[in-house]
């Protein structure tokens, strides 16, 4: 299962907002916890800006954040990347859009709470909300 960045970082309570427990035992239950290599960005940026706390420096929070979790990164590839572009514009959020075109590429289910990832055809049968 494909976790978007928000779901992912809540699991790893970096976010002052826990997640739901049926999220978290959804989570914990999935055979593979997946996350685009986009998602690294997205935390970086929030914790360059002071909007997530990870109690660490970044350098000795990212192993952790993978190793420690048991995460596998999938890799931003040619046709994710080209995919994400040849969305329909939902959504203008380009890591929004690689996260989804990532799912949809390897025909993963990808857990989100974003309101806008519901309009997305391609997520048909694969969104998790």
């Amino acid at each position: 299962m494909v976790l978007d960045t928000h779901i992912w970082l809540r699991w790893l309570a970096v976010s002052s907002q826990p997640l739901p427990a049926a999220t978290v035992d959804c989570i914990e239950q999935t055979e593979t916890v997946i996350i685009s290599a986009i998602s690294f960005w997205e935390a970086a940026q929030l914790h360059k800006r002071g909007r997530i706390n990870l109690g660490m420096d970044w350098a000795e929070w990212l192993p952790l954040a993978v190793a420690g979790a048991n995460v596998i990164v999938l890799p931003i590839t040619e046709t994710i990347a080209a995919r994400a572009a040849f969305l329909p514009e939902h959504h203008r959020d380009p890591a929004d859009r690689l996260i989804i075109a990532t799912a949809v590429e390897y025909g993963l289910p990808l857990l989100s709470f974003d309101e806008q990832f519901v309009h997305y055809r391609e997520l048909d049968g694969l969104l998790v909300k």
